[in-house]
């Protein structure tokens, strides 16, 4: 084959290569530039989460994107009687061991007005029934300190509440507002911290700031396959030129 031919039948392979090369350096590129938004988000988060606590956003001017995971406090009574629980797991006195039980969201009669539903923490399963927790109960006004949460969303492999039976398997605060018949409901819930000391249930403290931040790693993953393409494709242009010259020369 003359050297030339084999040049041209480069340009459609060489072409494609350029491609892909291209959609896998701009995937490294953006991993990068997430991983430097995904530092910022935690470095947000922590910073506010251990900020004194403030008074919450009034209800309309709750922005999620600026106020989720705020450190805030708010007084008033509980409405233990109108208390909702959603499934969840907690971490166990064993390391590695997680206690199945539910998370016990308890609206709380704003003293400025209004009504928020707090997440007081968790109980284990044999706690389920206010009569074996009464000691856990907060009658009259109190103040509660937490971090601000979004509603949660129900994820794909959910299972769907059951209002009629008080099952719930994800913080929806607009669900379990309405279910409670509560109309005056904030678009948000508080984490409540821990209670230093605490015997009693339920038990607070449960929110964990842990996110992944595995970009770095996505990154290397994009750039070492660019660098795979990269030294592929020329030892098949290698190849293919070398082989033509090898032909070329029998000829002659």
């Amino acid at each position: 084959m003359p050297r030339a031919a084999a040049w041209r039948d480069l340009v459609a392979p060489g072409i494609a290569s350029l491609i892909a090369l291209a959609i896998l350096l701009g995937l490294g590129i953006w991993q990068i530039e997430r991983k430097t938004w995904k530092e910022e988000l935690i470095a947000r988060i922590v910073r506010q989460t251990r900020a004194e606590p403030v008074a919450p956003p009034a209800p309309d001017a709750w922005d999620p994107a600026r106020d989720e995971f705020r450190h805030v406090r708010v007084s008033g009574p509980f409405a233990n009687d109108r208390e909702a629980l959603v499934h969840g797991l907690a971490a166990g006195e064993t390391p590695g061991r997680a206690l199945q039980g539910y998370y016990v969201i308890t609206p709380l009669l704003r003293a400025d007005g209004g009504t928020v539903l707090i997440n007081r923490g968790f109980v284990p399963t044999e706690l389920k029934g206010q009569a074996d927790r009464r000691d856990g109960l907060i009658e009259g006004p109190t103040t509660v300190t937490g971090i601000l949460r979004a509603s949660e969303p129900r994820a794909m492999f959910v299972p769907e509440a059951d209002p009629a039976r008080g099952e719930w398997f994800n913080r929806d605060v607009a669900g379990i507002a309405a279910a409670r018949g509560i109309t005056d409901a904030a678009p948000y819930l508080i984490e409540a911290d821990a209670v230093p000391g605490q015997t009693t249930w339920p038990r607070g403290g449960q929110l964990k700031v842990d996110l992944p931040n595995n970009h770095l790693q996505y990154a290397f993953t994009w750039f070492a396959l660019a660098a795979c393409l990269i030294g592929v494709f020329g030892v098949f242009a290698y190849r293919r030129l070398h082989d033509s010259d090898a032909a070329g020369t029998v000829k002659e």
